[in-house]
């Protein structure tokens, strides 16, 4: 598997990743104290959707390609901002750390960090406007649990690695383990692929084997052509307060347009 960002900028996966993302910095941003934000495989953080990678999938078309019309009626804030942003340029998506980059107040601190050179090369230009946001050339696994917990003692670790390694199950639940260990308080938000069933279980139980006692999943299905992804799922630890009911509701919009099937559950701790 090769889920690097570049090829799948703005496809359904990421439109509904972005959403939980925008629905988590907004909640952060409701109380004074400052909050921080690691993403541990950030990418470049920019795509541009002309480009030879998204061109090479277009996947773009399947998912941000069906939500640039509006929505009649109000819309939840979180899914207002989330389309904002994304249609700042036609021509680009915006990844993960530009996203959180932008949602930042003076009080907030974002590292993104990113290991292959030509990418944190991109990223660190991306990042470069923003004064509270640092770009990072480095394992993401090893210095996401080094930043924790931060000194803020408040704020979310996104975790989206591109699993090109065949033990990146293995090592993502790990690491998310022993970050959960470190930063307890901490909201977590982790991406996965779902190509088979048997492995997206084995990881996700290898996951609550950490005894997170919030968890909660968000899973998206969509018709794709054979061998192209067609399901992916979210795992929310401390999902902050109203984070379920946001997210039924935009799931109710966007669902029908990017004609996927969007299930959300408690794993553990249900209310």
């Amino acid at each position: 598997m090769n889920y690097r960002h570049g090829y799948h900028a703005g496809n359904f996966a990421d439109v509904v990743k972005h959403i939980a993302l925008v629905v988590i910095l907004l909640h952060l941003r409701k109380k004074d104290t400052g909050f921080a934000v690691v993403d541990s495989h950030a990418g470049r953080g920019r795509y541009d959707l002309s480009g030879s990678e998204a061109g090479k999938t277009r996947e773009a078309e399947a998912g941000i390609g069906r939500l640039r019309d509006d929505f009649s009626g109000s819309v939840p804030e979180a899914l207002a901002t989330y389309l904002a942003l994304a249609r700042e340029n036609s021509s680009f998506y915006p990844g993960s750390p530009l996203i959180a980059a932008k949602l930042l107040r003076p009080q907030d601190r974002l590292t993104a960090i990113e290991k292959h050179p030509h990418e944190f090369a991109a990223l660190k230009e991306t990042l470069a406007p923003f004064r509270n946001a640092q770009a990072e050339e480095g394992d993401g696994y090893r210095r996401t649990v080094k930043l924790l917990p931060p000194p803020s003692r408040r704020g979310l670790v996104l975790m989206d690695p591109p699993f090109e390694s065949a033990d990146e199950f293995s090592r993502l639940a790990e690491t998310v383990r022993e970050a959960w260990r470190k930063f307890a308080t901490g909201i977590y938000l982790v991406w996965y692929p779902v190509k088979s069933q048997a492995q997206a279980a084995g990881f996700v139980g290898e996951v609550l084997a950490g005894g997170m006692e919030k968890v909660l999943e968000v899973e998206t299905t969509i018709q794709a052509p054979e061998g192209k992804l067609s399901r992916a799922g979210l795992l929310v630890i401390n999902p902050p307060f109203g984070f379920e009911a946001t997210m039924r509701q935009v799931a109710g919009l966007i669902a029908p347009q990017l004609d996927a099937a969007i299930s959300i559950k408690w794993l553990a701790g249900a209310p």
